[in-house]
C-alpha cells in the first residue's frame, strides 16, 4: 500500500492483511463448502473487525450506520455484494479475499436483523 494513500485506506489494508495471515493458520479461513458458517466466528469479525470503522455500536463512523434501521432500503445480496467486493474509492475494503458468498450472506442477515 503506497504511504500516498489515505490512512483510513491504508489501516483497512492492514487489517485485510492482517485477517489473511490468520486465515493461513486457520482461524478465519471459509468453511468448505457444504460446512455451513461459523456464526460466533462471524459475529466477532462484525463486532470487531467491521465495529473498526463502523463504530463498536455500528452506529457510523469512518463507515456508514449499520444497524438495522439505515440497512432497510438494501436487500442480503446486495449487502453481501458490498461486503464481498467492497465500494471502490471509498474506506470500504473488498472481503472476498478472506470470506464465502455463504458467510457473506450470514452477516448481511446479521446486519439486518441485530440491534
Amino acid at each position: 500500500m503506497p504511504e500516498t494513500a489515505p490512512r483510513p485506506i491504508r489501516r483497512a489494508a492492514a487489517l485485510i492483511a492482517a485477517a489473511l495471515a490468520v486465515g493461513e493458520a486457520g482461524a478465519l479461513a471459509a468453511p468448505a463448502s457444504g460446512e455451513g458458517v461459523d456464526a460466533g466466528r462471524l459475529e466477532r469479525l462484525v463486532l470487531q473487525d467491521c465495529g473498526s470503522c463502523h463504530g463498536l455500536t455500528r452506529k457510523g463512523g469512518l463507515g456508514s450506520d449499520l444497524r438495522p434501521e439505515a440497512l432497510a432500503h438494501w436487500d442480503e445480496e446486495g449487502l453481501a455484494r458490498v461486503i464481498l467486493d467492497g465500494i471502490p474509492g471509498t474506506a470500504m475494503p473488498p472481503w472476498r479475499p478472506i470470506m464465502s458468498e455463504e458467510e457473506a450472506m450470514w452477516i448481511a442477515r446479521y446486519l439486518q436483523r441485530t440491534e
